[in-house]
């Protein structure tokens, strides 16, 4: 049997637990970017797991609620619709960021697809050769933003030859305003949604997508019955109508972004970049930092290139511990670089 490459994620705990010798239970996990204050799950009723998932069960009219549209799918997690559109073309010349969320351009590339790897700055230059523009806003693990008036000058420009504008907003919950989710139903552009990340859910798999209702057909068509199991539809919706909890969780979170800024700033000295839900910086010894941080049990994301670290947050009884560890990291980063300084001097 072939095996299946995978890319590299945040998360794998067990892998990190078995790698520095330490407990799961120990570890602080900063690696995602989910919330780490997770919607709270309640009892779910037994036959969300002995019967089919039905369509009519309110999932639909929560989703319409919540996103203020009508013209969407859902999907087990936005990563299956990843997996799906590149199928959805034939041969194409698709244009991915440089530095983003790898899955878009690994299953571009696996379909057979031409990739061209961008820079914000030259989307103008490329844009009329490109049949497909993948945007990330906010971007992962770059925290780079979108307005929604660039972004629809882009989507005309590629409706002009038939192309795609595929927006992934995983992480926009915590600030809607520049989502193009209101503008979907326009032919050629799709917006990928996450209940993943703003919730904390992210094991249930579940998700959106956003799009002309005439790409919507085919996609359900590809997709077939039952894409999410009983007990993620049950959860997604009753985690879309609860406003309460979404108010409040947008005012924490962006005071827990605050907060987890100084920390990097304080003790890094770099100003790092992202949105809500993580923070990253550009550090030329991050590979060491990641071990650093793994080795005093706060698990962190080593950027795919080895030269920068993504900071997830962490629950809200964790601060302190994360504090202390961030200090003394750090210092015994900057101790490392002395000694090496001095054995070259």
């Amino acid at each position: 049997m072939r095996q299946v490459k995978l890319l590299n994620h945040g998360g794998r705990l067990n892998r990190a637990a078995q790698e520095f010798n330490i407990p799961v239970d120990d570890w602080i996990d900063l690696s995602t970017g989910i919330n780490p204050d997770h919607w709270p799950i309640p009892a779910i009723p037994e036959d969300c797991f002995t019967r089919l998932p039905e369509t009519d069960d309110g999932l639909i009219d929560a989703a319409q609620q919540y996103y203020q549209a009508d013209n969407f799918l859902p999907v087990a997690g936005s990563q299956s619709a990843i997996q799906l559109l590149p199928k959805l073309r034939s041969k194409s010349t698709v244009a991915v960021p440089e530095t983003g969320y790898a899955e878009h351009a690994y299953h571009w590339q696996l379909a057979g697809h031409d990739i061209i790897f961008y820079n914000t700055a030259d989307i103008d230059k490329i844009i009329s050769d490109v049949d497909v523009l993948i945007i990330i806003n906010p971007n992962n693990p770059t925290g780079e933003s979108y307005t929604q008036k660039t972004l629809l000058k882009w989507h005309k420009e590629l409706q002009s030859h038939h192309g795609w504008l595929i927006v992934d907003e995983a992480f926009i919950d915590c600030d809607t305003t520049d989502s193009l989710v209101a503008h979907s139903q326009q032919s050629g552009l799709i917006v990928l949604r996450s209940i993943g990340k703003f919730f904390g859910l992210a094991g249930i798999r579940s998700g959106f997508i956003f799009a002309d209702n005439m790409l919507l057909e085919t996609i359900n068509e590809k997709l077939g019955q039952w894409t999410l199991a009983g007990a993620s539809r049950y959860l997604t919706k009753a985690a879309l109508l609860d406003t309460g909890w979404q108010q409040q969780t947008i005012t924490e979170l962006k005071q827990s972004s605050t907060k987890i800024s100084d920390l990097i700033s304080t003790y890094s000295g770099c100003q790092p970049t992202g949105c809500y839900l993580f923070k990253t910086i550009s550090h030329s010894d991050a590979e060491q930092l990641y071990a650093l941080f793994a080795s005093n049990g706060i698990l962190v994301r080593l950027l795919d290139n080895k030269q920068g670290v993504r900071f997830g947050l962490p629950k809200k009884d964790q601060w302190q511990t994360v504090n202390d560890i961030f200090k003394k990291a750090f210092h015994q980063l900057h101790e490392t670089k002395s000694e090496q300084a001095k054995k070259t001097a």
